[in-house]
């Protein structure tokens, strides 16, 4: 009796890459900025289990090619757990970025404003894009927001200098040739890792004067105490 043998295939794995291969910033301006969002982003909504912030990830939106994929610059997602990660597969998240941000130069002005504005309208419906040209050459005007309405961009208005984002809860202006987070009760601006660690040191520094200071007076007020007790004993002993 023949026997055969059915050979049953396997379905071969895909390979989703964790780099393009492009640089993570065309400048030091562009690489510092877009830490610095991150990082403010990341310590504003530290206490939140499911806010996940990010950027310069690639996000993979089409199950079985890793062709297709975007890596914003600053993205923020909403419902997904707070937790490092690889890569971004919508697949598996089954959530898309909320907030995403794009920090425009001369290698991308072109792309940021049609093919990625097109795929985070259309294909990932992201509720909020911003875009900021940190050298004025690329856009004009240099700081650019839009919001999802009926499944299109609308332009979000310049208020007194700043867009206001409803993800977010916060308000974006730029501020000495740089784009700024800001709460919208307070105008307070959202200090960067840099900035942060500065105030730290003022205020540990003003904190190390102040207590120098009260030393310094503490020690003259037991030297002059101790001079009048001094001269009060001297009084005493001429009177006797």
């Amino acid at each position: 009796m023949a026997i055969t043998t059915k050979v049953i295939s396997q379905k071969e794995e895909i390979f989703y890459p964790e780099t393009d291969g492009k640089p993570m910033a065309e400048t030091d301006t562009h690489r510092d900025l877009m830490i610095d969002l991150i990082e403010a982003l990341k310590d504003f909504f530290r206490d939140d289990p499911l806010v996940y912030v990010s950027g310069n990830l690639l996000i993979y939106f089409q199950e079985g090619d890793p062709r297709v994929c975007v890596a914003p610059d600053v993205f923020v997602v909403k419902g997904v757990a707070k937790k490092r990660r690889r890569i971004y597969k919508l697949w598996e998240e089954k959530k898309s970025p909320d907030f995403v941000l794009e920090l425009t130069s001369r290698s991308t002005a072109s792309e940021d404003l049609q093919e990625k504005r097109q795929i985070y309208e259309q294909r990932l419906k992201v509720k909020e894009y911003f875009l900021f040209d940190p050298l004025g050459e690329y856009l004009h005007p240099s700081f650019l927001g839009y919001r999802l309405v009926k499944g299109r961009y609308s332009s979000i208005p310049l208020v007194k200098g700043k867009r206001k984002s409803e993800v977010l809860g916060l308000e974006l202006g730029v501020q000495k040739g740089q784009i700024r987070l800001f709460r919208p009760d307070t105008g307070e601006v959202l200090l960067t890792p840099l900035e942060q660690a500065e105030a730290k040191r003022q205020a540990e520094k003003r904190a190390w004067q102040a207590e120098e200071k009260l030393q310094y007076e503490t020690e003259a007020r037991q030297q002059a105490e101790e001079e009048a007790a001094r001269l009060r004993a001297e009084l005493e002993a001429l009177r006797s």
